[in-house]
């Protein structure tokens, strides 16, 4: 399951989350975020026991896009304990995504 996050629920769903957090910062417009979105969501169900997904829309919430100067997307963003423990930027499809994240995640 992947949640909708917003500058208001960021820091309480995703900072202050028990579990490894990915965040999908995207875009509507950004044609690589389209081709990226249906891995992100698969992911959210195959890699559920290990880390919770959320996706942000960087147009419709540009506090927490300028905190972590999202400067280019998509931009795939791993936290844990409050803290940026991995980053991917730019499209990839799903394998090379999943080795990165299992990689982070201590899981390969």
């Amino acid at each position: 399951m992947e949640i909708t996050l917003t500058d208001a629920n960021f820091e309480q769903t995703v900072l202050k989350s028990d579990k490894p957090f990915l965040v999908d910062f995207w875009a509507e417009w950004c044609g690589p975020c389209k081709m990226v979105s249906p891995a992100v969501t698969q992911l959210a169900t195959d890699l559920k026991d290990h880390l919770m997904v959320g996706k942000m829309n960087v147009d419709e919430n540009p506090k927490t896009t300028q905190s972590y100067q999202i400067l280019s997307i998509p931009s795939l963003k791993v936290f844990q304990n409050g803290k940026i423990i991995g980053e991917m930027v730019g499209a990839a499809p799903k394998p090379v995504i999943e080795k990165k994240l299992k990689t982070i995640l201590g899981l390969s």
